[in-house]
């Protein structure tokens, strides 16, 4: 079932890249920043082999990846602060997003925000969503767009060239960055229940002692 969506994904991917062009490699990696998981490791290396067969240029489709990434995230990095803004209004949020939860998020993205959100955009997954924590820790916009880009446009030309050079042979990028999506993935669901225990573990003990 799973290996039957991704390969759907993978079709639909190289099916609108070639329809489109540079138009569809933009719109695919600005829906990656926008915290819709499609995988930049179909998006790229293809794009690199489109790049061997002359249908590409190297270097404008890389920057109109990197380009495609930015714009994903500032939608993604306003729609954090949107959230911000407007938590009290909702209950859901208003227990999710605490005062005291935001203002470790700011003071984590003003002490090691730029060295997380550049080396981030070279993670798979956690380069889908990292906007999301930067808008919520009020990260500084300039600083985070222009890490935003570097860092994308570096991942964007390795794996462009990575598909440029394998050609015909790019598709086996797509199966090594699967497994590292993998462990990647469960290092971040640790993590998210190591938050949730401590968040509301001691709560639920308080309201527990006091009943």
């Amino acid at each position: 079932m799973i290996a039957d969506i991704l390969g759907w994904l993978a079709s639909s991917i190289m099916g609108l890249i070639q329809s489109a062009g540079h138009i569809g490699v933009f719109i695919l990696m600005s829906l990656e920043s926008a915290n819709i998981p499609i995988p930049s490791e179909i998006i790229m290396p293809f794009s690199g082999f489109l790049v061997s067969k002359g249908v590409f240029s190297f270097w404008p489709i890389v920057v109109i990846g990197a380009l495609g990434n930015l714009f994903g995230s500032i939608v993604s990095y306003l729609f954090a602060s949107f959230i911000v803004r407007n938590r009290h209004r909702i209950y859901f949020l208003k227990v999710f997003i605490s005062d005291s939860f935001l203002e470790k998020a700011t003071v984590f993205f003003n002490k090691y925000g730029s060295v997380s959100v550049f080396f981030s955009r070279m993670l798979p997954i956690v380069r889908t969503f990292i906007s999301l924590p930067a808008g919520l820790g009020k990260m500084n916009l300039v600083k985070f767009c222009s890490l935003t880009f570097v860092g994308s446009l570096i991942w964007s030309s390795i794996l462009a060239y990575l598909g440029k050079v394998l050609g015909d042979n790019w598709t086996v990028l797509e199966q090594y960055f699967r497994q590292f999506d993998v462990v990647i993935l469960a290092v971040i669901i640790l993590i998210g229940i190591y938050w949730l225990n401590r968040h509301f573990g001691g709560k639920i003990k308080k309201n527990s002692a006091e009943s």
